[in-house]
């Protein structure tokens, strides 16, 4: 089954957001803001108060022109400059506060966040993982995840408190003069319809660009993964113009959302500025004919001059906005996607087929019907695949008895490590159902299932952590050095004892730094290591060498004599391992029986055996 990841343009979150609304989307961060709102509407009140003490400066400006400035009392002088110092210094401290008040909170918001995006992604099915480019996800948990902090820290405080403060201003200079306030008014209607236009627009463009950074991200992620392949193909130059063509078409999205920003602030800046110059001239026209004061015109201009910087902002903070609800967006598609379901408990005796913790042998696991794996008509379909396609599995009958080993051989595309992949419930069967000591699987709960079956696959994943810790990570709490050893034993694996720190060495990521057979060996070990009462082994030798192989099977043999194991098996060497082997040919069980009655009687077993065999040489 092939399947494709999604791109910035072409992906099943894309749907069309035209009736998208930024508030409402934004409103459902509240559930992580709630338990900090005490802090964050505090930092929110301080921060009106400190913007307000900026326009209680021009009232001081007023009373020093009119009064000691018009009647040359150098006393009254210094005490108004003593007054604006004193605002300017409470001003200062109460702005401190504000960032005090939020920082630490907001981190928390953060990382909680990310918590609950790390275990959701955890939950949800293989299916959503091979339709997603990890890019994606890693942007939406990294760069996102910072663009609602930084939200949170400042425009969503400010784009309050400058639109308290805009609304004093105003009045304050209303109160001054209403003819120049009216003046400085004007600006208003196109302002607020540039915002209206400006807001559609950058909405659609900030969510282009970063979902492009996600593409971008995926690129670079699989350029540093598979570098191995790049080099030893020298496609670099060909990964270098595909980095270089995202770069480019990032750049132009990062420039077109510049364009915008610079409008509307070109739209804000300058009309404010030229109702200003306009009030000023009126100002100075009222002064001369003894209409006005020149302490008033002072304290307006001040006060028009002290709202430059909320107005002004208004772009930069509705941009900022803008980002932060498609940041918000991208994070809930993620979110929204549905886990896998937790199964109905139903039927009788599921409770008292528990999970045995693991390190526990075979005999002292409980074994209510002691049946073994059965498939039951089991029919399978990737979900993306087209309707009108055939299955991938297709009535699917088969019994592996208690304490049985049985191989599963195949054509390569017959569906065999799909089959694998449904005992654990890695996919979920289309129809039909699979059964464990006559359970069926579906009525379980998945950790209770992964407990009882333990996997290796044929491309080993290793984890950036020490040899023991990845292979533990197979068995239960309080497994320790005996079962580690026990495990490595089985898989051969004496070579972690050799490596610089022992069994406490670090692999490095994918375990690259390993050999793909010490790889496959430690993944081995990670499967036996609980003596798991159902074994699930996906082509489990094929990156050994004869005598390692021989090596390992033979040690192999005592742990499928405890367990009851379905191995996909290429060599015959690996299907000898088996008590019996089953055919797997066009989605469908073709025969079933012996390696030595499949040779007499069926054709393409035969073949296929054959084939293996003459490789092998």
């Amino acid at each position: 089954m092939v399947t494709t990841r999604a791109t910035a343009e072409d992906r099943p979150d894309r749907a069309d957001r035209s009736d998208r609304s930024a508030v409402r989307t934004l409103l459902r961060l509240w559930p992580y803001v709630r338990p900090v709102r005490v802090r964050l509407f505090t930092a929110a009140a301080v921060a009106i108060v400190a913007s307000c003490l900026a326009l209680v400066i021009p009232l001081v400006l007023k009373w020093m022109v009119d009064g000691p400035v018009a009647d040359r009392d150098p006393a009254g002088v210094w005490l108004g400059a003593l007054y604006l110092l004193l605002l300017g210094i409470g001003e200062a401290l109460l702005f401190g506060l504000r960032r005090w008040l939020v920082a630490r909170p907001l981190a928390g918001v953060e990382a909680s966040m990310r918590a609950d995006l790390y275990r959701h992604l955890q939950r949800l099915p293989v299916a959503f993982h091979d339709r997603w480019a990890s890019g994606q996800l890693l942007s939406r948990g990294t760069t996102d995840l910072m663009l609602l902090r930084m939200f949170l820290a400042f425009p969503l405080t400010f784009l309050l408190v400058n639109g308290v403060t805009i609304l004093v201003g105003v009045v304050i200079m209303l109160l001054q003069d209403w003819t120049l306030g009216l003046v400085i008014l004007i600006p208003a209607v196109p302002v607020m319809v540039t915002c209206v236009i400006f807001e559609k627009r950058y909405a659609s463009v900030a969510r282009r660009a970063q979902d492009q950074v996600g593409d971008l991200t995926t690129v670079v992620e699989e350029s540093v993964l598979g570098i191995r392949i790049i080099k030893g193909f020298g496609r670099h130059r060909t990964q270098a113009r595909a980095f270089r063509e995202l770069s480019r078409t990032l750049r132009g999205t990062e420039l077109h959302k510049a364009r915008l920003l610079a409008t509307i602030w070109g739209v804000i800046v300058t009309l404010p500025e030229l109702a200003i110059g306009a009030a000023l001239v009126l100002g100075a026209v009222q002064v001369a004919d003894g209409e006005l004061s020149a302490g008033t015109l002072v304290a307006f201009l001040s006060t028009a001059l002290a709202l430059r910087w909320p107005v002004d902002s208004i772009g930069f903070l509705l941009a900022m906005s803008q980002e932060a609800a498609t940041a918000t967006e991208r994070y809930f598609e993620v979110m929204d996607q549905t886990p896998e379901p937790e199964a109905p408990q139903r039927g009788a005796g599921l409770g008292q087929f528990a999970a045995p913790p693991r390190g526990a042998t075979s005999h002292e696991q409980p074994a209510p019907d002691n049946d073994g794996i059965r498939f039951h008509n089991v029919r399978f379909r990737y979900p993306d695949a087209p309707e009108d396609s055939p299955p991938t599995l297709d009535n699917i009958d088969l019994h592996i008895r208690p304490g049985e080993s049985m191989a599963l051989v195949g054509p390569t595309g017959s569906g065999k490590t799909t089959l694998t992949a449904l005992i654990p419930r890695l996919h979920e069967v289309t129809s039909g159902h699979i059964t464990l000591d006559g359970h069926d699987i579906s009525a379980m709960d998945r950790k209770s299932l992964r407990d009882l079956v333990a996997v290796a696959f044929e491309e080993p994943t290793l984890f950036s952590a020490s040899v023991a810790d990845n292979v533990l990570m197979g068995a239960g709490e309080g497994a320790g050095e005996p079962e580690l050893e026990r495990a490595l034993g089985v898989a051969q694996a004496a070579f972690a004892h050799d490596l610089p720190h022992g069994t406490e060495t670090q692999v490095g990521e994918q375990g690259l730094s390993l050999s793909g057979g010490q790889r496959q060996r430690l993944a081995l070990a990670r499967a036996v290591v609980g003596r798991p009462r159902f074994l699930v082994l996906d082509d489990p030798l094929s990156a050994l060498d004869v005598h390692t192989e021989a090596a390992v099977e033979a040690a192999l043999r005592e742990v499928l004599a405890e367990t009851t194991a379905l191995i996909v098996a290429h060599r015959p060497s690996t299907v000898l391992l088996a008590d019996r082997v089953a055919l797997l040919s066009g989605g469908r069980i073709a025969a079933v029986g012996t390696h030595h009655e499949l040779l007499r009687t069926n054709a393409e077993y035969a073949h296929l055996m054959a084939g293996t065999e003459e490789a092998d040489r």
